[in-house]
């Protein structure tokens, strides 16, 4: 016995009209909740003065540590690399001026060991200095 199928087929569409909708609903709230802001420029005339400004922070201390270990303090070169020389440069340093107020920065080679810049901030530690901070740069954007 044979069968008529029947060749009825459906067509399938998609109703957009949801999908627009939305759409436009996120435009509108993205509209509605940006802030657009209004950037004006004053001309000024500042005043003068002829007082020289005051000199309010010491300059900082700086250590250079390369990239084999060897410690450099203020551009001065020390002669090993040992905890006690790098205390007493740094303390020589330090005698004018209360140790917590006086800056320290160290920058280390990349390639410097990290047992070289701890000694630098144990040694620091040791004097009291607290202003202490580490020398970057901006990763290269290749």
């Amino acid at each position: 016995m044979e069968f008529k199928r029947s060749q009825r087929r459906t067509e399938v569409d998609i109703n957009l009209t949801p999908l627009i909708d939305v759409v436009f609903l996120l435009l509108i709230f993205f509209m509605v909740s940006t802030t657009f802001v209004r950037q004006s420029q004053l001309s000024l005339t500042l005043p003068e003065a002829s007082a020289e400004p005051a000199d309010l922070a010491p300059a900082p201390i700086e250590v250079l540590i390369s990239a084999e270990g060897q410690y450099t303090v203020n551009e001065q070169q020390l002669p090993d690399a040992e905890l006690d020389t790098l205390l007493r440069a740094l303390a020589g340093l330090t005698d004018q001026l209360d140790p917590a107020e006086q800056p320290l920065v160290i920058t280390a080679d990349g390639a410097a060991s990290h047992q070289s810049v701890v000694r630098a901030m144990d040694a620091a530690g040791q004097l009291g200095l607290t202003r202490l901070s580490l020398t970057t740069r901006q990763p290269s954007s290749e």
